[in-house]
Formats: C-alpha cells, sequence, structure tokens
C-alpha cells in the first residue's frame, strides 16, 4: 500500500518539467529510501496468550482491519491448541477474514481447508454454505457465468446431501433455481449464436434442451419463437408453425406476441 501511494507521488513529481536534475536526483534518492523503509515493514506479531484470549485479541484486530496481525494469533492456535474448541473456530476466522479483506479465492480455500481438517465439527454446514455461496457469487453473465454456476449447484446440493439439517433450506433452493436459469440462458446464448451463423439444426437442438433440462425456464416463449426460426431456416414449415403458435401460447411479452404473429403472417395457411 505504501510503496504504491509512494510511487505514486514519485511519478507526479517528476512530470514537473521545471525541476532541475539535480533536484530530481536528489529526490528520487529520497523516495528509494522511503520505497525501502515501506517494504521492510513487517507485520508485528502479537504475543501469543493462549487460545482463548488471543482468539479475542484476533477477533478485534480483524474489527480493526488489521488482518495479517489476526492471521497471526490465529494460526498459532490452529498450531499450538489444535485440540481446543478454539481451533476449528480460528480457522473459520482465518476464512472470515479474507472475506473482508476482498480477497473471495483465498477463503474459498480456507473454507476447504475446514473442512478436510474438521468434517464433523458443528459449524461444517456453514463452511461448506460459505464455499457454496463464495462460488455463487461469482457467477457473471450466461456468456460465461455458466461453469460457476455448475459449481454452485454442485455444492449446494452437496451441502443438502451431507447436512440434511443444515438451516439454509430455504436459501439454497433459490440459489439453485438463479443457477439453473444462468445455465438455460447459456444454453439459450449459444442457440442464439448457432441461428446467426445460420447453423440451425445446432441453434435447434440448444433450444430443445432449455426445454427438456431447464423446463422451470421462465421465458419459455423466446425459446419456441426461437425453434420457430431456426425450423423455418431449415425450410420446415409444419414445425416452425407449431413452434409458433406454442410460443404464442406460452408468452406474456406485447413485444413478442407482434413477432410472433408476423412470423405466422409470413408462413401463409
Amino acid at each position: 500500500m505504501y510503496k504504491k501511494i509512494l510511487t505514486y507521488v514519485r511519478n507526479k513529481i517528476f512530470n514537473i518539467d521545471t525541476m532541475s536534475n539535480a533536484v530530481k536526483i536528489a529526490v528520487s534518492m529520497m523516495f528509494c529510501l522511503a520505497l525501502c523503509v515501506a517494504c521492510d515493514k513487517k507485520v508485528v506479531k502479537p504475543p501469543y496468550e493462549g487460545p482463548k484470549d488471543s482468539y479475542a485479541k484476533a477477533l478485534s484486530l480483524i474489527e480493526d482491519k488489521d488482518y495479517e496481525a489476526a492471521r497471526e494469533l490465529l494460526i498459532e492456535i490452529t498450531n499450538r491448541d489444535a485440540a481446543t474448541d478454539y481451533a476449528p473456530l480460528a480457522q473459520l476466522k482465518i476464512a472470515e477474514s479474507y472475506i473482508k479483506a476482498d480477497e473471495p479465492e483465498v477463503a474459498l480455500e480456507e473454507y476447504r481447508k475446514f473442512l478436510r481438517n474438521y468434517p464433523d465439527n458443528k459449524y461444517s454446514s456453514y463452511a461448506k454454505y460459505q464455499i457454496a455461496t463464495l462460488i455463487f457469487n461469482t457467477i457473471e453473465g450466461p456468456d460465461r457465468g455458466y461453469k460457476a454456476a455448475y459449481s454452485a449447484i454442485k455444492e449446494f446440493q452437496g451441502l443438502n446431501e451431507q447436512y440434511p439439517r443444515n438451516p439454509y433450506k430455504e436459501i439454497v433452493p433459490l440459489r439453485v433455481e438463479k443457477s439453473r436459469n444462468v445455465l438455460a440462458e447459456h444454453e439459450f446464448y449459444v442457440g442464439e449464436f448457432y441461428y446467426k451463423k445460420a447453423a440451425f439444426a445446432a441453434a435447434l437442438n440448444r433450444f430443445s434442451t432449455i426445454l427438456s433440462k431447464y423446463p422451470e425456464y421462465a421465458d419459455t416463449g423466446k425459446v419456441y419463437y426461437y425453434m420457430g426460426l431456426a425450423c423455418k431456416g431449415m425450410k420446415d414449415s409444419a414445425k416452425a408453425r407449431q413452434h409458433f403458435e406454442k410460443a404464442k401460447e406460452t408468452t406474456r411479452s406485447a413485444d413478442l406476441l407482434k413477432k410472433i404473429d408476423k412470423e405466422l403472417s409470413k408462413l401463409g395457411d
């Protein structure tokens, strides 16, 4: 942090055209010294005072956003007092500190470490839920978020299978549904891409997959409409009409209804 600030200030100063070379050299030496001091700054390790007091101190340090110092104490607890109830709590707080520090990838690994070390702990379902949630939070749009959606569904389903009495039963179905919706949207995204490339058979296959694998998908009207377009592109007017009629039955979108009627009128009787 200090290094970034000092480097930024140095660069700003050296953009001043009126500064002489001698002054620039002197200032450069000063900043080099300051950078060395900043880079050499180390985390002061708090004294270890047993699991209870050290755990309380670590919590205080986390509140103060001194995450590295807090982790030093928490790691000491897991190493020196592994047999106590404070060890699993310390491991959870290590993971939590990385979330607070906006390092979710590291937090994910720390929660996984918790499950490896304490698989039967009373907080195991919480750790599993946090893993699933961290992955769920990485889901982006349907073009790039499908891999995270697959992983999130797997983790949430694993949570319910491993810990059937977990306290997240109201949240999990909603997140699984959202993840499945992303997967359905991804299939549509790929299908639309194929359609635009005039690969109508491949497009139809993708749209059909949505109906078979994700029957709960809300926008089925759009899916049937594009299935109709794909069949039209394949010169199969009968099936095109069938899909357009199905799209008309299932959509509530006024704009889509206009498009469907337009396509039906083109097909004729």
